[in-house]
């Protein structure tokens, strides 16, 4: 399955002035279902699972891969030409 991310929500730290986002709104290609899931169950979904995730623009259809950072939680984050990109920022929040 794979799904086409169309909102963020995040959150603030009280350790770190970096909002994060903790949840995603989505709808999937194959049938239009439309979820709601938690930044952890979509890494564990596309890392375990195999599940694909995008963002779209306009023109553009940018794949979301997962970050595995030495320290910390693995998030997610998008991946166009080759290059880690920021393009899950620029969705609406809810």
């Amino acid at each position: 399955m794979s799904v086409r991310f169309t909102h963020i929500r995040v959150s603030s730290n009280y350790y770190s002035d970096h909002e994060h986002i903790s949840d995603f709104r989505w709808v999937s290609y194959e049938n239009g279902d439309t979820g709601e899931s938690s930044k952890a169950a979509m890494v564990e979904w596309i890392n375990a699972k195999g599940g694909a995730a995008f963002v779209e623009s306009a023109n553009t259809k940018v794949a979301v891969g997962v970050v595995k950072p030495r320290d910390g939680d693995p998030y997610l984050r998008t991946y166009a030409n080759g290059v880690w990109t920021d393009n899950l920022l620029s969705l609406p929040h809810f």
